[in-house]
């Protein structure tokens, strides 16, 4: 166990099963799930019939597009058009279900009120506090293992991917489900409340297809899915471009991109919506004979030149060898750029790669 943004949250599990390597190798294995205890984050329902309209002031997503049920990935950013957080919302009809970091939570609603003061318009936010509790499910064998907890009839086949209901759960009013996740592959996320938490958890764990996993493995899932962890990938000197997130802008015609009106788009984006140039980029790197920590710093390809830094980096279990993502200059940052990077005081040569470096597994409806 750890501490973390005020929680005591498990680093790994013991007995056959546990430990960082095997816990992440069962969340990618065919019919196998993972359950991550990820109650710290916080969770808000906005209210009140200009909600969507107080939003699209606060994130960059397309917030008054998103159909009922449906959610998407968004960033929240500053008058700069820096990041304060990276978002996953809802549109659960009569109110917008938001979940945030739990590390940047109490900063993040401290935001919203500031920006709701010189708000216009009839919006209140609801934090649900620790009242309701949230556990993450992730691996092709996700649905099966939560179909036994949901209500006789419940359409998981037809239920998308980053889509949302209200629902029970073994049998618990006021629960929610979402398909989402932060490993890349098939999976939910299930919030209850604070009283039916453990129940419900020892329910699914019941599934022998089921393993408890902790912060150590969901890391490295997450790393070799390309996503980014607020606080190394992201912070708020980091705008939507150079952080490789622009596509959460929608494309170069999209309403958000031409309209704007959200915190900090002049900063990244010019008047008629184009991509302004950024100086560096995240980008995701391979190569290395041993992986290379965050802050660990990027040269170019003769060693000389410091161009960049690492943000994350670990041994990827699935690959069998070190990965990282980080920033460089813009002008290295082509995939198969030549690279070194500065692992304890030497040199280790290295190159541009795609993200993710593992598959995706998102699910698909069947057609």
């Amino acid at each position: 166990m750890v501490p973390f943004a005020g929680y005591e949250l498990p680093v790994l599990y013991k007995g056959e099963n546990g430990g960082v390597m095997k816990e992440h190798l069962w969340c990618r294995a065919e019919g196998k799930a993972s359950v991550f205890d990820v109650s710290h984050m916080g969770q808000i329902r906005w209210h009140g019939k200009d909600r969507v309209k107080f939003l699209e002031k606060i994130v960059v997503g397309d917030i008054a597009g998103l159909a009922p049920n449906h959610g998407l990935l968004s960033l929240v950013t500053n008058s700069n058009g820096g990041i304060i957080d990276d978002t996953v919302i809802t549109n659960a009809g009569d109110y917008i279900y938001m979940v945030v970091n739990g590390a940047t939570k109490f900063g993040d609603m401290e935001h919203f009120k500031a920006n709701m003061a010189d708000f216009d318009g009839d919006v209140t936010m609801e934090y649900l506090e620790d009242d309701m509790q949230l556990l993450a499910i992730q691996g092709s064998g996700a649905a099966n293992a939560v179909s036994k907890i949901l209500p006789a009839g419940f359409d998981l086949t037809n239920m998308a991917f980053m889509t949302g209901v209200d629902t029970t759960l073994d049998g618990v009013e006021g629960c929610r489900i979402t398909r989402c996740g932060y490993t890349g592959e098939d999976g939910f996320e299930i919030a209850m409340p604070f009283d039916s938490a453990v129940s419900i958890a020892s329910k699914l764990l019941e599934d022998p297809t089921v393993l408890p996993t902790g912060l150590g493995a969901r890391d490295s899932l997450r790393l070799e899915a390309g996503l980014c962890l607020y606080g190394n990938d992201l912070d708020e000197t980091i705008n939507p471009i150079a952080g490789a997130l622009g596509w959460t802008l929608g494309g170069k015609d999209s309403r958000r991109r031409t309209e704007q009106g959200f915190n900090g788009a002049k900063h990244f984006l010019t008047p008629d919506g184009k991509l302004r140039k950024q100086v560096k980029k995240r980008v995701g790197i391979m190569g290395m004979k041993a992986p290379a920590r965050a802050h660990a710093e990027v040269f170019d390809e003769t060693g000389e030149t410091k161009i960049g830094e690492i943000t994350s980096g670990t041994f990827s279990p699935c690959l069998k060898k070190p990965i990282a993502m980080g920033y460089v200059e813009t002008a290295h940052a082509k995939v198969g750029t030549k690279l070194n990077v500065s692992i304890r005081g030497k040199m280790q040569a290295a190159e541009v790669t795609k993200m993710p470096f593992v598959p995706s597994n998102y699910y698909r409806v069947p057609e």
